[in-house]
């Protein structure tokens, strides 16, 4: 790993930000689209929305650095976060503060960042759209987001909405290859597989668990990504299917599952995900795989609705004897 003093504190995810839009590692159309707007000077107000760690902050961020010198950045650009109160208070006192007030030597709008807008309450998002319209000569707004639902129609109305989908592993790959190489991490091929594919297209979420694990491990590979975040390993899946698909008796299968997750802290909803890509690969008739997956569905379903993993540990070994029974009486 680098050693750069103070600087090896910082996290990753921050130290390897992108400062401009030309080191943004997708979305070219996003990118071509806004770099013509700030050519023109015609930037109109953005709604960034799509998955966490796509890139929507960076990317307003280093439209922000593009259009302002770092002199400029700090009278010019308010942020918000999800983490700054944003109700109707809010938005009436610092946003419309900031809106209102003109810039004598910079002939350029300012920029308003609302970061995590979701999260704003109705009230607020209805006494934002006034200010939108009302200050459009003199602020800029990006409201940025996870969940377009969330933001009242009005406000999506008064905005350009782009769509930051998640990365592909070939998009992550290459950023992924130069941290490693920048941190001089010691990293396996399947360590990189398993990163991307823990990620399901978020950076940030590949950058915090290697820097996890480059901290925890000497070195990155399959296992000890996943013995860094707590996921099951390959062989603990195999070794649950195997108890659920063997003549074991309905008390052995159960305590093989609980064994395997009180063992490595797993979670049975973790477990779930990696057995249903197992489950797909088997050679079941088709009545017995709908079964099969339908109870593994609500399984799920109950998880996330607070239910306690006991219980479902105890439904999910019945599902698996069901289709047990289905498959001999198909015989």
């Amino acid at each position: 790993m680098s050693d750069n003093g103070p600087a090896i504190r910082i996290p990753w995810v921050e130290k390897y930000r992108p400062n401009n839009l030309e080191d943004l590692i997708s979305h070219e159309e996003i990118v071509s689209t806004i770099n013509r707007f700030i050519g023109q000077k015609q930037l109109p107000h953005l709604l960034f929305y799509g998955p966490p760690g796509t890139g929507k902050t960076s990317t307003i961020l280093a439209c922000a650095r593009q259009l302002y010198t770092p002199a400029q950045f700090k009278s010019m650009v308010l942020e918000l976060n999800a983490s700054d109160d944003r109700g109707i208070g809010i938005v009436r006192g610092q946003i419309l503060n900031f809106a209102s007030t003109r810039t004598i030597f910079c002939g350029t709008f300012k920029l308003i960042i609302l970061d995590e807008a979701d999260a704003m309450t109705n009230d607020a998002q209805n006494a934002l759209r006034r200010i939108i319209e009302k200050y459009t000569e003199n602020v800029r707004f990006c409201v940025i987001c996870n969940y377009l639902s969330k933001i009242i129609p009005a406000l999506q109305s008064r905005c350009t909405r782009f769509r930051f989908a998640p990365l592909s592993p070939e998009q992550m790959l290459p950023r992924l290859d130069k941290i490693v190489e920048a941190e001089a991490v010691t990293i396996t091929d399947d360590g990189k597989k398993a990163l991307l594919t823990l990620a399901k297209g978020d950076m940030r979420k590949v950058l915090n668990v290697l820097q996890s694990t480059v901290m925890a491990f000497n070195e990155v590979n399959e296992n000890n990504v996943y013995m860094c975040v707590g996921y099951p390993l390959k062989q603990d899946t195999e070794q649950i299917l195997n108890a659920l698909l063997s003549g074991e008796s309905f008390k052995a299968a159960f305590k093989t599952i609980e064994d395997a997750k009180s063992r490595r802290g797993l979670a049975l909803e973790d477990i779930l995900t990696e057995l249903h890509l197992f489950v797909m690969r088997l050679e079941l008739p088709m009545s017995v795989m709908n079964k099969l997956i339908i109870k593994l569905a609500q399984i799920e379903e109950r998880l996330s609705k607070g239910c306690t993993e006991g219980a479902q540990i105890a439904a999910l070994v019945s599902a698996f004897f069901i289709c047990r029974d289905m498959v001999s009486l198909e015989r």
